[in-house]
């Protein structure tokens, strides 16, 4: 990371940035090129490694890439208020981010399965709730295993 400054490496910080966030941006390459998409997502630790829990519609686009191709990395981030700065080169927005590579997994067993729909809802709505198993068989969970991620954020000075 260039900016060290700027650099989260605590997983508690880290944490608390995937807690305030709701949104992951997930990059992936199939046989036509990159493709990008936006998704609602969960999380939990599994050691050292951060775990990125997704649901889906059970075909698709992306779902035909992550099966051609698992690897992939990931954005997670929070704009907070602009910077306006008197030279409009140093303008910007305060924000807090964390990124990183993984590899996809997808979720065939319904108690796991159920288990990361529980954490999506409960990180998107602060709600928990249990999961029919009709509900459960309805939709394609994957997670995205990682290793390799890092925070960053601009803050106030």
């Amino acid at each position: 990371m260039r900016r060290k400054d700027r650099e989260v490496a605590e997983r508690s910080e880290i944490a608390h940035i995937l807690d305030i966030c709701k949104t992951a941006c997930i990059a992936m390459a199939g046989e036509e090129g990159p493709y990008v998409v936006p998704l609602s997502y969960g999380y939990d630790w599994k050691g050292d490694c951060l775990e990125l829990y997704f649901h889906c519609a059970k075909e698709g686009k992306k779902l035909e890439i992550l099966k051609y191709n698992n690897q992939v990395c990931f954005t997670v981030f929070c704009e907070g208020e602009p910077l306006h700065a008197e030279n409009p080169c140093n303008s910007g927005y305060y924000f807090s981010s964390v990124t990183g590579n993984g590899t996809v997994e997808f979720i065939e067993d319904s108690g796991e399965k159920g288990l990361a729909l529980q954490k999506m809802f409960a990180h998107q709505t602060g709600r928990t709730v249990v999961f029919t198993e009709a509900q459960i068989n309805s939709v394609c969970v994957f997670k995205i295993v990682s290793k390799d991620y890092i925070g960053k954020r601009k803050v106030r000075g």
